[in-house]
């Protein structure tokens, strides 16, 4: 086997996990198989020798690909999502774990040189398996919701696992930028409102001054941060703890706070500042907070359901 035939054959074996990437990233089969198609056009000029890391390689080129597409997508106000799925693209939304992992290799014989291989080979059965949990419509519609690189960085840490050391370069940002566009798109998928563009230095003073106003009772000064309309809600496991499900309104939620939280720490929760209530060295409680463009407290969620908590990433300050 030659050099070309041997590097076909690498590529082949990549190319269910690159169409997986690419199709979560956008949605559409079609653009899915062409951001993969650029990605075996690029190898075939490039020095495959220099590449030190080839399934690396080819999904950074894929990710960059597909989020040009995003790009060129959203300029033109276009929607290239695929409406009228297959059966096997309709799966529930828990399969993205699932998936993440899953690379079925094409059969050798499907190889060619890349002269000799100008368009992508019909998939194997093996690649239709991979995409069988795929996104299911109603998720697909929210990360259509979200911005190009937020919705590369969620699809690329959250479905397969990706560092934001490794995403950072491919969106154009810092590591921690990074972290922070896949928190941004985790609680729009999780639900929850978009998180304005409050600087990273902005939110760690406004959550620090909030547990330092509630540490030492000063009620006034927990209203001056708080917007008016501020929902504090409590999920299954701290309400059984003792918390109100719901607070709504800003002096509600300073008389919640005040004299109390003594125990609180500040902490980077998925990439926005955040505090963490623990016992004996574990994190029973996660405090959540989500601030309005004018850099006020407007919600926050109070985490303890242990599945949650485990999915979290937490950074003591």
């Amino acid at each position: 086997m030659n050099d070309e035939d041997l590097l076909a054959q690498q590529f082949e074996a990549n190319r269910p996990r690159l169409r997986a990437v690419a199709y979560r990233v956008l949605g559409s089969l079609a653009e899915a198989d062409d951001a993969v198609q650029e990605a075996w056009l690029r190898l075939a000029r490039s020095d495959a020798g220099e590449i030190d890391n080839l399934a690396g390689w080819l999904t950074t080129v894929v990710s960059r690909v597909s989020l040009d597409l995003l790009r060129s997508r959203a300029s033109r106000r276009e929607d290239s999502l695929d409406h009228d799925q297959p059966d096997w693209a309709s799966g529930a939304a828990d399969g993205l774990t699932r998936m993440a992992s899953a690379s079925a290799p094409a059969s050798a014989s499907a190889c060619a040189s890349p002269s000799a291989y100008p368009y992508p080979a019909p998939p194997e059965p093996e690649a239709e398996v991979l995409l069988a949990d795929s996104v299911g419509p109603a998720l697909q519609i929210v990360l259509d919701s979200l911005n190009p690189s937020e919705r590369l960085a969620f699809v690329l840490h959250d479905v397969f696992g990706l560092s934001f050391e490794e995403i950072g370069p491919i969106v154009d940002r810092s590591p921690a930028a990074a972290r922070q566009l896949a928190s941004r798109a985790r609680r729009r998928v999780r639900g929850g409102p978009a998180e304005p563009d409050v600087p990273a230095h902005r939110q760690r003073e406004v959550v620090a001054a909030f547990l330092d106003a509630a540490r030492n009772g000063r009620f006034d000064t927990l209203l001056s941060l708080l917007d008016p309309s501020v929902m504090l809600r409590a999920d299954a496991v701290t309400a059984a703890m003792g918390a109100q499900a719901e607070v709504f309104g800003a002096r509600q939620v300073a008389e919640t706070f005040s004299g109390r939280a003594k125990a609180a720490r500040l902490a980077i929760v998925d990439g926005l500042a955040g505090a963490v209530w623990g016992k004996a060295g574990a994190v029973k409680v996660v405090f959540a907070f989500s601030l309005n463009d004018g850099g006020a407290i407007a919600g926050i969620e109070m985490l303890a359901d242990p599945a949650v908590l485990a999915e979290l990433d937490i950074e003591f300050l």
